[in-house]
């Protein structure tokens, strides 16, 4: 048994990897999508409304296997014409950090939109006023205060986004999902219960990760809302 679950234990790493590379990815996205939808320019509203609507009314999965495997026969498709026998095969693991980055960072646009809209808009106002760019100003002033209104949301982002890592598996990653159905068939017959047993211990692989991940995200909350009355926030 203890050779199935040290097999488990190296997909905590992938598993690690494509939560942090999709958070990345989305935080950006959440970004650019909140600055759209706050903008002046109404084909911008139209893009980041199309983006947070679309993405966030279709499930996880399903984009999973349409980016991933749609995304090899365009590719396929594409090679094709140009002559080739086939593409180049796309990189599960960029697969799986880019489409989950993608479809949460259609959450994240709503929680860095409202986030923004907390912060008195008299404190921008003033930085234009000193002749600050909107850039600078945002970086300086609007982005440090956002992050204490931004902070409860994006934590349940988190969370949903890590639980989500296990749809990797669907298109072959060796994640912790992965390797413990891998480890439960294998075992099957072998150990009573090998596949609950396995996934137990995936489970609380899991379960280990959140809970590190609320801890570092409460310290940051608390840091961020030094200052503040707790009614307040």
């Amino acid at each position: 048994m203890t050779t199935y679950l040290l097999s488990i234990l190296q997909g905590l790493l992938v598993t690690i990897g494509v939560s942090l590379g999709a958070l990345i990815v989305a935080a950006l996205l959440g970004l650019a999508g909140a600055a759209a939808k706050l903008s002046h320019h109404r084909w911008l509203n139209w893009l980041g409304d199309i983006y947070s609507t679309v993405i966030r009314g279709v499930p996880d999965l399903v984009w999973m296997l349409l980016l991933y495997f749609g995304g090899q026969i365009l590719v396929n498709d594409i090679a094709e014409a140009l002559g080739f026998r086939s593409g180049p095969q796309i990189n599960p693991f960029v697969a799986g950090v880019l489409t989950i980055g993608f479809v949460y960072g259609a959450y994240m646009t709503e929680t860095f939109r409202g986030a923004i809209m907390s912060v008195p808009k008299g404190q921008s106002e003033a930085g234009w006023a000193f002749g600050m760019s909107r850039f600078y100003t945002f970086r300086r002033m609007v982005l440090p205060q956002m992050v204490r209104f931004a902070l409860p949301s994006f934590t349940n982002n988190w969370l949903v986004l890590l639980k989500a890592t296990a749809l990797v598996s669907v298109i072959g990653l060796a994640d912790i999902t992965n390797l413990a159905k891998q480890a439960g068939a294998a075992a099957r017959g072998q150990i009573p219960g090998a596949a609950i047993i396995f996934m137990a211990f995936a489970g609380l692989l899991y379960l280990l990760i959140t809970s590190i991940s609320l801890l570092l995200l409460r310290r940051a909350e608390k840091r961020y809302s030094v200052g503040v009355k707790r009614g307040d926030f």
